[in-house]
């Protein structure tokens, strides 16, 4: 399966994940610190969203016009928008006041696999149009700045 289609399907399977974790009450929060952290992710993902502008909302992934975007979060995350998305939901799924369940476990993980193939399937296609992006991989970590 080419990049583009593993990306579509990774798409739908995480809105999938994300909307059994709101069905399971596990997505959102119930904790300060918890709520707290998902409002960072939701900035995060804000800042990101502005920097990189509006040329971008393809379900599929799908490098745009405009060359590579590397201010903003982006000086410090190759995906801001990816790590805020996990961010968010590994903190709602760890802040319930409860253990959590295998089932909100496996659902998060599944959210954490389908978030690795989209960025696997976008890095594939930005290595392959755009030169500079191998540069701006070396020194921009993926998900968690100055680690991972």
């Amino acid at each position: 399966m080419n990049p583009t289609k593993r990306s579509l399907v990774a798409v739908v399977i995480l809105v999938g994940a994300l909307l059994a974790l709101y069905q399971e009450h596990s997505l959102i929060a119930k904790t300060t610190i918890g709520l707290t952290l998902q409002g960072l992710a939701i900035a995060l993902m804000l800042w990101a969203r502005v920097t990189f502008g509006m040329r971008s909302f393809h379900a599929t992934a799908n490098p745009t016009a405009g060359g590579l975007v590397s201010t903003g979060p982006y000086r410090f995350w190759r995906h801001p928008i990816y790590a805020a998305v996990l961010l968010f939901v590994w903190t709602g799924v760890l802040s319930q006041h409860v253990m959590p369940t295998v089932i909100t476990i496996a659902l998060a993980l599944l959210a954490t696999a389908m978030s690795a193939v989209r960025i696997a399937a976008e890095e594939h296609l930005l290595r392959a149009s755009m030169p500079e992006y191998a540069a701006y991989a070396q020194r921009t970590r993926r998900l968690v700045p100055f680690v991972f």
